[in-house]
């Protein structure tokens, strides 16, 4: 039976939009999910694209009235390093980019929009261990506090207009098919291919840094779960935590000499070390759990196996 939803994907050509654009077209057909950024794909697009820069809000409804959207996922924004080294350009992008398809949503009744925040809400005065879904939030860096605002302006649009509004706390993210879009967590992906072309990595952060991580596919797989639940079972309207694993440097170069006993690591911690000390080691993620049934699938030993098996194709 064919789709009657039509989904636009706005910041498709990222690290998460490049992976859910390509899941959701299976999920629905490839011309019932469009994708959208300030640019082209590198590669070509093998369905519909809209050239979309989020804080154009005029192109966004053209695209939202002529495909008759249903659904909008928003992605497009600048992560945590980046952000700091354009810091007035980051709360810009990050928060009136949100606030214009929040608008948008409302008035031409898209059903869901989601949106992804982050664990930069969190700050130095957050319980480090099992941060629990509701705590102290004191962000510390400029990306963190968009994120924590574009929180309760989705809670606010919810209640405020009955938006549908879904969103996920996302741990640091790792896969293979995109590049990362500068994130203190990044290090995760550039080890796999840096061991594999180099047989070395020089790490941004401390041996022990411990910080939450996901594999890529699991955080499609919750991003789409999430959006499918009912709507009734969706008790959090600002964000869902959301966890798979944890983990060093140091302990993530242990299970890549499982499979690669040269390897060798060095650190050279610099701003970005900052950034993730004042970041939870652990997550609790009881409530996604409970509410609407979350539960990862990869743990690091999972996760060590399928990056260096497919970063191996392109090194």
């Amino acid at each position: 039976m064919p789709s009657t939803e039509k989904i636009l994907i706005i910041g498709s050509n990222g690290q998460i939009g490049t992976e859910l654009l390509e899941t959701l077209r299976v999920d629905y057909g490839i011309d019932n999910v469009i994708g959208a950024d300030i640019k082209n794909p590198s590669e070509i697009s093998h369905g519909p694209f809209e050239i979309i820069d989020v804080l154009d809000s005029k192109r966004i409804t053209e695209v939202v009235k002529e495909h008759k959207i249903t659904q909008i996922y928003i992605l497009a924004a600048l992560l945590s390093a980046t952000a700091e080294q354009k810091i007035k350009f980051g709360w810009h992008l990050n928060m009136d980019g949100l606030i214009n398809v929040l608008d948008i949503a409302v008035e031409y009744k898209v059903s869901k929009v989601f949106w992804p925040s982050s664990i930069a809400v969190f700050g130095p005065s957050t319980p480090k261990l099992n941060t629990p879904q509701v705590c102290y939030m004191d962000p510390s860096t400029i990306y963190g506090i968009s994120k924590l605002a574009g929180e309760f302006w989705c809670n606010y649009y919810f209640h405020r207009f009955g938006l549908d509004v879904r969103s996920i706390r996302y741990p640091g993210l790792i896969g293979y098919k995109s590049a990362p879009g500068g994130g203190t967590t990044d290090y995760a992906v550039h080890i796999f291919h840096e061991a594999l072309s180099k047989g070395s990595y020089d790490c941004f952060l401390a041996e022990d840094t411990m910080l939450p991580m996901m594999y890529m596919e699991d955080a499609i797989r919750a991003t789409i779960e999430l959006m499918h639940a009912p709507a009734e079972k969706i008790k959090i309207r600002t964000s869902y935590n959301l966890s798979a694993m944890s983990f060093t440097p140091g302990e993530l170069a242990i299970e890549i000499r499982k499979i690669m006993p040269e390897f060798k690591i060095t650190y050279h911690p610099d701003i970005r070390q900052q950034y993730a000390e004042s970041w939870p080691k652990s997550i609790d993620d009881s409530v996604a759990r409970k509410d609407w049934g979350w539960a990862h699938q990869y743990d690091i030993k999972k996760l060590v196996e399928v990056m260096m098996l497919h970063c191996k194709d392109l090194v």
